[in-house]
Parts: structure tokens; C-alpha cells; sequence
């Protein structure tokens, strides 16, 4: 179990990661694993307690979208028309990495993912430290991402020093991610914030992804229970697999998409939790938020 899971209270949370400690704190997307970005060790930390590879680049979270001029002073237009319209909110934009933040936070790369989250005890917390905190999801790396505290406790443990309980996360997947030091910028991780909506605001076409995998979610495997996960197109699809499965439940929350999304992470915890040994999971359709959901469960369902 963690040390602390608190609420409210801000004072143990700040006091830990000024002290180079790890927080969990609730976002709008999911919870992150948060740590100094300007201190290498703190960041080190966070690598460890996850697993995670050192060249998988961190997410910086600032506590505001005026932060962007002093943390990516050379971002371009796109990026700053992007942030301007949609942070806070679940969009990180890829920028050129700024010397204030070490190489570590990005896998040792010269640009780095920013955003700005839309939960309040999140951006409370960030103005409370002074400085922008790396943060990926709060779980071992290629496992389910964490939408509540508890999740957090459960994959985590005495690794973090403090959790903050800010409830479960609205959105419930993760940011998107635009790389926008590529003209045209390319959608490189499906989220909340979609493909049309970026379009829209750069009012130019965005590109399909291409080149070697350099932000989070990018790996054809992740977001995975220990249980299978096998996708079908529709309900009957669903059914008629089911008959012939084991042990297996099936998925399907396509009539509310929102939903979903919300849920998506906690449906395939309670899978493992209740010993299914096959999740038969109904794909959404690609539209708007759709894209993102088919994202992670096809990322769930590929070979580990």
C-alpha cells in the first residue's frame, strides 16, 4: 500500500516531489506518475518505478498554457494555435526541447511531448511545486492505464509517496499527441482531442504518422491485462465467439462512446480482477472519439 492517499491536501504532495519524490495525481485523461521535470534523479525515479524503458520519452505538464513561452520558447505557430484553443485539455504538442529540461525526461531526445491538464488539483498541484512535472500514466509500463487512486495503489504501491485522490478520470484514455515539429503536424497517439478538431484549428491538413515510434503509446503492444483480448466488429460477432469461449465476457459499450472511453481501463482491471480468461471486446466505429477507443484496444489486443 502507498504511504499516504489524501484528497484535499496539497502539502504532502508538494513536499514530496520538492524533495525529488514520485506523486500520483489524478488528470482528466488518466493518472500520471509525477515527478520534477527539471531533476534528473526525480525522473530517473520515475523510469524505475514503472519499468519503463529510458529511451520511452515522459510527457511534461505545465500549469499553464502561458508556460509554453518559457518551456518551448522556439515552439511553432501550429503548436501555439493548438494550445491556445485546446489546453487546458487532453492534447500534448511535441516541440523542440528546451535546455531547462534534461534529455532524460525525453529519452534523450531533442524535442518533448507538453500539455497542460484540465483537472484542477492537477494544475494546483504544478503551481504549487513551481516547476513543470513528467508524468506518464501511473502503472507499470505496458499494462492498463489507472483511472482512479485505487488502481494507482494497485499497480504501484509503496513506489509512490503520495497519491492524490482527485476521483475518476472523465475522460479516461489518454491525451492525444501532435508532433507539431513536422509541417504538415502528424497525430501520433488518437485521444479526446480529434484529427478534425486539429484540422480545424491550424485550418490545414494533418498528416499520417510516419517514422520511428518517439512518444508515448506509439508501440504496437500496450494498455494490456493479463487476460486476452479478442476484438469482433459487433454484437453478433460477440455472441456467437463467446459461445465457443471459456471463461470469457463480453465488451461492448459502442452506444455510448463517451462511455467507453470513461470506462475502457477500468472494464479490462475488472476483467483480470474476476479471472476472465478471454475479453471480447465490440470495436466502436472511427469517428471522433471512436478512433482513440480502437487505438487501445487493438494495442490490448496484440501479441506481447
Amino acid at each position: 500500500m502507498t504511504r499516504r492517499l489524501i484528497r484535499d491536501d496539497l502539502a504532502a504532495a508538494v513536499a514530496a516531489l520538492q524533495a525529488g519524490g514520485l506523486v500520483a495525481m489524478p488528470t482528466e485523461t488518466v493518472y500520471g506518475l509525477a515527478a520534477d521535470a527539471t531533476d534528473p534523479a526525480a525522473i530517473a525515479r520515475i523510469f524505475e518505478a514503472k519499468g519503463r524503458p529510458a529511451d520511452h520519452p515522459l510527457i511534461v505538464h505545465l500549469a499553464d498554457g502561458s508556460d509554453l513561452d518559457r518551456w518551448a520558447p522556439t515552439a511553432s505557430r501550429a503548436a501555439r494555435a493548438l494550445a491556445a484553443t485546446c489546453w487546458p485539455g487532453p492534447l500534448t504538442l511535441i516541440v523542440p526541447r528546451s535546455a531547462l529540461l534534461p534529455a532524460a525526461v525525453a529519452g534523450g531526445r531533442d524535442t518533448v511531448g507538453l500539455r497542460v491538464p484540465a483537472h484542477p488539483l492537477a494544475r494546483e498541484l504544478i503551481r504549487s511545486v513551481g516547476v513543470p512535472l513528467a508524468a506518464p500514466s501511473a502503472n507499470r509500463f505496458g499494462a492498463v492505464s489507472p483511472t482512479t487512486a485505487a488502481h494507482v495503489r494497485q499497480d504501484l504501491g509503496d513506489a509512490v509517496d503520495v497519491v492524490l485522490d482527485g476521483g475518476a478520470c472523465p475522460v479516461g484514455v489518454e491525451s492525444t499527441i501532435v508532433d507539431t515539429t513536422v509541417d504538415p503536424v502528424q497525430i501520433l497517439r488518437a485521444g479526446a482531442i480529434t484529427e478534425e478538431q486539429v484540422a480545424s484549428v491550424l485550418d490545414a491538413s494533418v498528416a499520417a504518422t510516419s517514422g520511428p515510434a518517439r512518444a508515448s503509446g506509439m508501440l504496437a503492444s500496450h494498455y494490456a491485462p493479463s487476460c486476452q483480448v479478442r476484438l469482433v466488429d459487433s454484437v453478433d460477432d460477440a455472441v456467437a465467439l463467446a459461445a465457443g469461449t471459456p471463461r470469457s465476457r463480453i465488451l461492448d459499450l459502442t452506444a455510448d462512446i463517451a462511455k467507453y472511453a470513461r470506462e475502457l481501463y477500468a472494464e479490462l482491471r475488472r476483467a483480470d480482477d474476476d479471472g476472465v480468461a478471454t475479453l471480447i471486446a465490440v470495436l466502436p466505429d472511427a469517428v471522433g472519439l471512436g478512433h482513440a477507443v480502437r487505438d487501445r484496444l487493438t494495442k490490448a489486443a496484440a501479441p506481447r
